[in-house]
């Protein structure tokens, strides 16, 4: 049996990203209950050169919707980053995953072989659509999210591996 683009990235993009939002829930709820001003934690980072906590959630969720528009071969939705609460960055992933769930399995038929080209800060990447989907947007997309985590629970938030995979 083999596994279709679509099959490979909307539903993992998804999963991921739902498992970010109850991440984000957990962190606002201690966040409140043990009083701490939210963007404490939204500002938090694990390193001083490393992006803080709301970096990491709006690239997650960028390279997401913007793996899924490029595969599907269709114009990247642009979002503001100007999120200062968790509510905020709740709902930038909410919107997120509805963009993500309105794509059909159709739009990515070919995209194994589809040329994508994306900015850097740097430079214009080009690579197939199979290797850029395995090899760039999904390891940037745990890289984030982990990290993402990995802040929370640096700073105290209750969270575990459960937390981290979702419901699977």
């Amino acid at each position: 049996m083999n596994i279709s683009m679509y099959h490979a990235s909307l539903p993992v993009f998804i999963r991921v990203l739902n498992s970010l939002i109850g991440i984000l829930e957990k962190a606002a709820a201690h966040a409140e209950a043990r009083k701490i001003d939210p963007t404490v934690l939204i500002n938090s980072r694990l390193y001083p050169d490393m992006f803080p906590l709301v970096r990491q959630i709006q690239i997650a969720a960028d390279g997401a919707k913007g793996g899924a528009a490029r595969l599907a071969g269709v114009e990247v939705p642009v979002y503001e980053d100007n999120e200062t609460t968790f509510d905020q960055l709740i709902a930038r992933i909410r919107k997120t995953v509805a963009y993500l769930e309105a794509f059909k399995p159709e739009q990515f038929e070919a995209s194994e072989e589809r040329p994508v080209s994306w900015q850097t800060r740097t430079s214009t990447k080009t690579m197939q659509g199979m290797p850029y989907l395995l090899n760039h947007v999904l390891p940037n997309l745990y890289f984030h999210t982990t990290t993402a985590y990995d802040i929370l629970r640096h700073n105290g938030v209750e969270l575990g591996k459960q937390d981290f995979l979702g419901k699977l």
